[in-house]
């Protein structure tokens, strides 16, 4: 009784199911669109003690709901909720692009989703998703997986233990230990947001990139991952051949070996020992070049004490004689301002040289040590491992250090060089057409004793805690010695004296603050011709 009764049933189902397609080939009515239609099956039974709600379909079946066709080797068809349950071989079509295989499909008609478990694949033309549980929303085309998956296309492959991916957008939506693999880098993420089409990845998230090139950190971006260009915010930093870069927002050329970097900019040469500050920044790594502007700042670092300069531009460069040799530049222009714990310095605009640790200051150049001021019409500062080396002044050259509130120290010439020893002034040459204003001190009791002018071809003078202690001029000089009560006025000052404390930077904070010379007080650079200058033979050792 029991097996007659399944067959009648059976057969009924049959004929309800014919009637079925045959009220929906009739395109007056809708109701078609909410229905999963049962197409084809091998063997249809009914089995109340394996599931007396459901319709065991075996063999080739097939079913249909509005443009998506799915397939599966056996099913259960519950056709009064409008869902089924698919087993093996599981396939699910839509067009000619989309594709979703499984092992197990659970769809739900009313709701349009489908559920496919173990060894799932989704297709879509060249993008492959892969996992083993995916929820498929075919009301908007949404894929989402939580357990591990894996999407590839013909350039890229993006990994993450959650994500989802929209069929109509084609973007894909990656969370919790994202790895994007390309050919050319490689991505870990927290969040990432990626195009298929346009290959376009977004940060949304800490995110790390490696390549050859270059190392890149940033938690908001893009980055296009075929023509390899990125757009980075919120103080992303790149990592190049032990430089940083750092920045409120950054845009980068890999492939070009360029970036554009705006806003906080914080360029650190951990080799070379220098950082670059300011806000606007052209990069390239090709020719190893940094070029900076607005409240532009390098700071030299590889000194005992820490040197600060600002300048309207500074431009860093490096050049290779050859294989084996690789010497570095820094240029800065306009209104240059430096300060350091030992020497601060002004000029118009300066030439840094890696070769020869020089630095080259040109127009109206100041130098404060100490309680001494250098100027001239060019001063070349050499530097050690340590800090300042030796400094050369030519041509209009001035000393000048107070010895009270009215008095100084002064020395001019055609050329200076000044010798340095832990930071600190402590020797002197002048060559070439040498004045002297000096004051000696009484040793018993520290008052000075009156006021010395010479006259000489060369000076050689040793300092102590900024002021002049001993001082040999050759036996030919001429010099006047004055009592303290007795100076003439017209000779208490030498020609081109003048005291420029005003100008010198206070602080490191100072350097923006540019006071300058006005025009009257500011060096005319004389032409001369290229005439060797005597030198003491006891510095001819020295560094030249």
């Amino acid at each position: 009784m029991r097996r007659t009764l399944s067959i009648v049933l059976a057969f009924t189902f049959i004929l309800s199911l014919s009637a079925q397609e045959v009220k929906n080939d009739d395109s007056s009515l809708n109701r078609s669109k909410s229905y999963v239609h049962m197409l084809h099956t091998d063997v249809t039974r009914f089995d109340e003690a394996i599931n007396p709600d459901a319709w065991i379909l075996v063999g080739d079946v097939r079913f249909r709901r509005d443009s998506m066709y799915m397939y599966c080797d056996s099913a259960h068809y519950y056709q009064k909720v409008n869902s089924f349950q698919a087993f093996g071989n599981v396939r699910m079509e839509q067009g000619d692009t989309l594709f979703l295989y499984g092992d197990y499909l659970d769809f739900d008609g009313n709701t349009n989703l489908a559920r496919v478990r173990n060894n799932v694949r989704l297709i879509d033309k060249n993008t492959v998703l892969t996992t083993d549980s995916l929820d498929f929303d075919r009301n908007i085309n949404l894929g989402y997986f939580f357990d591990n998956g894996t999407l590839s296309d013909d350039e890229s492959t993006l990994k993450s233990y959650y994500g989802q991916y929209n069929v109509n957008t084609k973007e894909a939506f990656f969370k919790k230990n994202v790895a994007l693999e390309h050919p050319d880098f490689r991505m870990l993420s927290d969040t990432l947001l990626y195009n298929t089409d346009s290959k376009i990845a977004t940060i949304l998230g800490p995110t790390n990139m490696y390549s050859n090139e270059s190392e890149v950190y940033s938690e908001r971006g893009r980055y296009n991952t075929s023509e390899r260009l990125a757009y980075l915010l919120d103080r992303s930093v790149i990592h190049n051949d032990n430089k940083d870069v750092t920045a409120d927002s950054i845009y980068y050329d890999v492939q070009r070996g360029y970036s554009e970097v705006f806003g906080n900019i914080v360029y650190n040469d951990t080799i070379n020992r220098n950082m670059l500050t300011g806000e606007y920044a052209y990069l390239n790594e090709i020719v190893d070049s940094a070029f900076v502007t607005g409240r532009a700042v390098v700071t030299d670092y590889s000194q005992r004490d820490s040197l600060f300069m600002h300048a309207d531009t500074i431009w860093a460069v490096s050049y290779n004689l050859d294989t084996d040799s690789l010497y570095r530049q820094v240029k800065a222009y306009h209104k240059v301002s430096a300060w350091g714990k030992n020497v601060q310095a002004i000029c118009d605009s300066l030439v840094f040289d890696s070769r020869d640790s020089c630095m080259t200051m040109y127009n109206d150049p100041i130098i404060w040590n100490e309680n001494v001021q250098l100027l001239g019409e060019t001063v070349k500062v050499y530097m050690d491992t340590a800090s300042i080396d030796w400094v050369h002044v030519i041509n209009q050259t001035l000393y000048a250090e107070p010895v009270d509130s009215i008095d100084y120290n002064q020395v001019k010439g055609q050329e200076m060089k000044f010798y340095f020893t832990g930071g600190k002034l402590k020797e002197m040459e002048v060559v070439g057409s040498v004045e002297v204003i000096f004051y000696p001190v009484d040793e018993s009791d520290g008052s000075f004793v009156g006021m010395n002018t010479t006259t000489a071809g060369r000076l050689v003078a040793y300092l102590s805690n900024g002021q002049v202690d001993k001082m040999f001029v050759p036996k030919d000089a001429k010099g006047v010695f004055y009592p303290m009560g007795q100076r003439p006025p017209e000779e208490r000052f030498l020609s081109n004296f003048a005291w420029f404390d005003h100008l010198r930077p206070k602080s490191k904070e100072d350097i923006f603050n540019w006071r300058g010379k006005g025009s009257d007080m500011q060096l005319k650079v004389i032409r001369r011709e290229n005439i060797p200058l005597p030198t003491l033979d006891r510095f001819k050792n020295k560094k030249k």
